[in-house]
């Protein structure tokens, strides 16, 4: 067999659509199915067979999934823990894509990309992340060169410090104060995830929210700040005070990572009504209000599911059945979505066509990976080591 037939016969585990072409700009350890060691040009039969066995010795220690799990799920898993273990640098700097433009260190992606390694055993992993990121001036802008250096161009976010908080707990470090020299009220009139103009923003006030130590007062009291500014009848809307904002994907974050036990009814009902309002197959968009057009993003599906999942587990333990089946059933239709999202290589796009399923921006996004690592081990755990 050829090489790249031999490439061509590891590759193939996602959706239907075509990959577009290898970026260059990986950190970390490009995985086999992405080139082999040499970068996206290596494709000798014994540097793809190197390069295979070394990915499959680094899996081993990844903690595995539960006997239920279906083929997809194991294929997505494997492959997204390799395409992060591509975009982390040695010292932790864990960039959002290997493009222009996508390369850099946002601490939301990267502290995605943290938590989801942690979760999938490879805390040394995530403590580097987690260490990097605590090093960094939040205040000074939203994005960072691998150097920790701030990138000119876009303000602080309002969400950074809570990203980084979640980072360090789940690598088991303790911050010494607030993350990054952020207070607790920074996140105010910031750009969120969206990356628009600066505001009072949902996702920024849960990230804020969860800086609070767990069952304190203070946390319960941030909750009921943000049910009072940010709840509707319908649920969760992104603009404090605005219903025609309209229902926001990142209400999931009360629920997962930014627990806030309080607002998990209203989180429920925000992610139920986006999923069955959604508009295409292949996912879900930021929000009710967004403007960037129709293109389904996979994290927000992603991450919704990973939400909603955690829920069933809620809801079953709390002997409520009905509510766990529609949870469960919920976050399984977004992981059907996600898994039409993928290439045929497994790869997961920043966006994909709202009609078509093809990629129409990064390829691969690393909080995509992240968030359907964290998703796929919500729903089908592995036993306990």
């Amino acid at each position: 067999m050829a090489a790249a037939g031999l490439v061509a016969g590891l590759v193939i585990s996602g959706g239907t659509s075509a990959d577009p072409p290898v970026p260059r700009g990986f950190p970390g350890v490009l995985p086999a199915f992405m080139g082999g060691p040499a970068g996206a040009g290596a494709r000798s039969r014994r540097d793809v067979r190197g390069a295979t066995e070394r990915d499959r010795r680094w899996l081993g220690q990844a903690k595995p999934l539960g006997e239920a799990a279906p083929g997809w799920a194991r294929r997505l898993y494997r492959r997204s823990l390799l395409v992060l273990r591509g975009l982390v640098a040695r010292d932790g700097a864990a960039v959002a894509g290997a493009r222009p433009g996508w390369a850099y260190v946002w601490p939301r992606d990267a502290g995605a990309v943290a938590i989801a390694l942690a979760s999938a055993g490879y805390r040394a992993e995530a403590r580097r992340i987690a260490r990097f990121l605590l090093e960094l001036d939040l205040a000074a802008g939203a994005r960072f060169h691998l150097g920790g250096e701030p990138v000119a161009g876009r303000g602080a976010q309002g969400d950074a410090a809570g990203w980084v908080t979640a980072a360090a707990r789940a690598a088991g470090i303790r911050p010494a104060g607030s993350a990054g020299g952020e207070g607790g009220s920074a996140w105010r009139d910031r750009a969120d995830y969206q990356e628009g103009g600066a505001g009072d923003d949902l996702g920024n006030a849960l990230a804020a929210a969860s800086a609070a130590p767990r069952g304190t007062a203070e946390r319960r009291r941030r909750a009921g700040a943000i049910a009072r500014r940010f709840g509707t009848p319908r649920g969760l809307v992104r603009v404090a005070g605005d219903p025609g904002s309209g229902l926001d994907t990142a209400g999931a974050w009360a629920i997962r990572p930014f627990p806030l036990p309080a607002l998990h009814a209203i989180a429920r009902r925000t992610l139920l009504n986006l999923v069955a309002g959604r508009r295409t197959r292949f996912g879900l968009l930021p929000s009710e209000g967004w403007t960037g057009g129709e293109d389904p993003w996979t994290a927000p599906t992603a991450w919704c599911a990973w939400s909603l999942a955690a829920l069933w587990r809620i809801d079953a333990r709390a002997g409520r059945p009905h509510e766990a089946a529609v949870d469960r059933r919920a976050a399984l239709s977004l992981m059907t979505d996600l898994r039409r999202d993928s290439t045929r290589h497994g790869l997961l796009p920043e966006r994909v066509d709202a009609q078509t399923g093809a990629p129409t921006s990064t390829t691969p996004l690393a909080w995509s990976h992240a968030f359907a690592i964290l998703a796929i081990r919500q729903l089908w755990p592995g036993a306990r080591r």
